[in-house]
């Protein structure tokens, strides 16, 4: 049975990843900085037939990133897919007043972290030849939003990130993908200003909100053998909103 992390899995985008993968096959390991929440989601996932183990990490630590890894290789004996969805959205506020403080967590946590959980998962994965890292960037990656700075940032490094990696160990049969949801409904919609929502649903074409499960869908494709010639990409989720 291959086996598939999702960081910031005990709700939300993470959450219907892990069960999807979970229905899929896979052997999940729900990561997530809340032990406590990612302990319940698993245990819920495997009550519904499904295999899974709660791990709790804070993926803008490098220790504890590796941690996880080594955790997850004790119970399962591999890593086949990494899926770095943990995030936060950070204040919305105009660049001239946003805090170094704020600035800083934001990055750490959204851009950090999925240098450090590919670093933790990677020596693993060059040594079997295979894997699959998975990124949850966001459309306000490519385009930008007013008064997200931070986000949109670490976002657009995530982007980068991705390319690079996927060039890197492209003759490894590792693929490196990543995914630019605009929004998608969840918790982490009440981190932001009705304002801010308001003008991110404004430019979808759809003219709603994405649902989780679409992005769970996607992310199935790219972590599954069907997906076998396909790296350093990125993959809207938009509702038409992308311009490029």
């Amino acid at each position: 049975m291959k086996t598939a992390i999702v960081t910031g899995a005990a709700k939300g985008i993470g959450r219907a990843i892990a069960e999807r993968l979970a229905r899929d096959g896979f052997a999940l390991a729900v990561a997530d900085v809340d032990e406590s929440a990612a302990s319940s989601t698993a245990h819920e996932i495997e009550n519904s037939g499904g295999t899974a183990m709660g791990v709790q990490v804070d993926v803008s630590v490098h220790a504890s990133a590796f941690r996880m890894a080594a955790a997850v290789l004790e119970r399962y004996g591999s890593l086949d897919v990494l899926v770095n969805n943990a995030g936060i959205a950070g204040k919305a506020a105009p660049v001239h007043e946003y805090g170094e403080e704020e600035w800083r967590r934001v990055l750490s946590i959204n851009l950090d972290g999925v240098f450090f959980c590919s670093k933790a998962v990677l020596p693993f994965m060059l040594t079997q030849c295979s894997g699959r890292i998975i990124n949850i960037a966001s459309i306000s990656g490519k385009e930008g939003n007013p008064n997200m700075a931070a986000y949109s940032t670490s976002k657009a490094g995530v982007i980068g990130f991705t390319k690079a990696l996927g060039k890197e160990v492209a003759d490894k049969r590792i693929y490196v993908n990543c995914i630019t949801p605009a929004v998608i409904e969840t918790e982490i919609l009440k981190q932001l200003t009705d304002e801010a929502v308001s003008y991110m649903v404004s430019k979808i074409p759809m003219g709603r909100v994405g649902q989780p499960r679409e992005v769970a869908a996607l992310v199935s494709w790219l972590a599954s053998e069907e997906c076998s010639f396909t790296t350093g990409a990125v993959f809207d989720l938009s509702g038409g909103r992308a311009t490029y």
